[in-house]
């Protein structure tokens, strides 16, 4: 809470001057704003990435230099970049003069602060102004206690679920079948969409409570057809800060080809490494940095693509890239991806086999895929919850339609008390349960 109060401090107060004249004491406009985003990405780094910076050093080096071992101030990725925001802002021209307090709301409201979205000053600030929204509201009530129940639905009963095959798969198993690795991917990918959107939506849900209205983070995005579309509808905040204070500043498409892709691998690899602090991460965003280019290649040479095919091969690439977002160590993502592309690894449990032994071609076949029951960690309802999870993601309307369309119906209020019988339920016993953008 110091931190986050200094930081707020000194902000609001570079902002302040850079709005106010050409030069502050002698000192230009440009070299404030450098020195304001030099020490916001500094008090980022010295916490998020020392220990990762002398690690490498010590490889590199044969070194023995000591760890930091510091503690990640809660939220500190998501408030840098909502003030390297304001401070960029300032200083061109397009902020106004906020009192401190609305300042200190918009970068420190609880409901959006630790795992986004990342707030955009100039949609949030004359929110927090407006008198109308210190009344109450009860349709904003309604909706907003619908959308977090929604929300907690997605992270209890889908997210915690999906956990369960991602963990043994990724940290507990130390070889790999290959459906257990398919099911390992596939189980993380649909984790992380549940359990980041899940959140989001219960952010925006308990925003609308005090008239708040935080902005849309996600739009399908496992729908989406090619790598452009899908960043359009992940991380829909994150996908803009990155294009109007990254890739647009380093040149965005003005100055040919080679400096358009080099813009585009700079701004993905900065954002991989703006996930967490390791090479896995980095290489992650590397991927979709190339991804990329090569869909704005192919765009540009006016090539098309089935839209079934599209999809699938959007869709896949960026469930491999999740392996590598997800793996602890370089090791667990090759164990994965291995398994996944080996198919001598190719093994049903006993108990599968014997349901389709009545079958005398099928069980013939069968014989040699056979394995000991005791190596599987997969089973008929891993299978049901993918499928459900497909279903989910590709045909349900997402928590976008209900902000448009909600009305006082008896449907909405049995879901919310429907959602928190199973959370619950679903509490009772259960182990250690966490968001995963918390980590960011």
């Amino acid at each position: 809470m110091p931190l986050l109060l200094a930081s707020m401090v000194l902000n609001y107060a570079l902002g302040r001057s850079l709005t106010q004249a050409k030069e502050h004491r002698g000192v230009s406009k440009k070299s404030l704003l450098v020195a304001g985003i030099v020490g916001n990405v500094g008090l980022l780094g010295y916490f998020k990435y020392a220990d990762f910076f002398i690690g490498n050093v010590n490889l590199a080096l044969g070194s023995s230099f000591g760890l930091l071992e510091l503690a990640l101030p809660l939220a500190i990725s998501f408030f840098t970049f909502q003030q390297i925001a304001y401070l960029v802002d300032s200083y061109r021209g397009e902020t106004y003069e906020y009192d401190f307090l609305n300042y200190a709301v918009f970068v420190s409201f609880f409901p959006q602060l630790i795992a986004g979205p990342i707030v955009h000053h100039k949609e949030m600030m004359p929110q927090f102004a407006n008198v109308k929204n210190k009344l109450i509201n009860y349709k904003n009530i309604g909706l907003g206690l619908f959308l977090f129940s929604l929300g907690l639905f997605k992270k209890v009963a889908l997210a915690d679920s999906f956990a369960v095959w991602a963990t043994e798969g990724f940290d507990v198993a130390e070889r790999l079948s290959f459906f257990e690795a398919w099911a390992t991917s596939l189980s993380y990918t649909f984790q992380l969409y549940f359990d980041f959107s899940g959140y989001t939506d219960m952010a925006l849900g308990i925003a609308l409570l005090f008239n708040i209205r935080l902005p849309i983070n996600f739009d399908s995005p496992y729908k989406a057809r090619n790598i452009q579309d899908f960043w359009r509808r992940w991380h829909i905040t994150l996908s803009r800060f990155l294009k109007e204070y990254v890739y647009i500043p380093l040149g965005g498409n003005k100055k040919g080809s080679f400096r358009t892709y080099s813009n585009l691998m700079a701004t993905f690899i900065i954002g991989g490494l703006w996930h967490g602090a390791g090479w896995t991460f980095v290489f992650w965003g590397f991927l979709h940095g190339v991804a990329l280019v090569v869909h704005r290649a192919w765009s540009r040479l006016g090539l098309q693509m089935p839209l079934v095919l599209a999809w699938f091969l959007t869709f896949n690439f960026i469930n491999l890239s999740w392996v590598f977002f997800r793996a602890r160590e370089w090791d667990d993502a090759i164990k994965v991806l291995s398994a996944m592309f080996d198919l001598s690894g190719i093994v049903v449990s006993k108990k599968f086999a014997s349901m389709v032994e009545y079958v005398n071609p099928l069980s013939e076949y069968m014989g040699k895929y056979v394995g000991s029951d005791t190596t599987f960690f997969i089973n008929i309802a891993t299978f049901e919850m993918l499928v459900f999870g497909f279903f989910v993601v590709l045909v349900l309307d997402n928590s976008n339609s209900y902000l448009r369309a909600f009305s006082f119906k008896y449907k909405y209020a049995f879901f919310v008390a429907l959602s928190l019988m199973v959370f619950h339920f679903m509490q009772i016993g259960a182990g250690e349960s966490i968001f995963l953008y918390f980590n960011f």
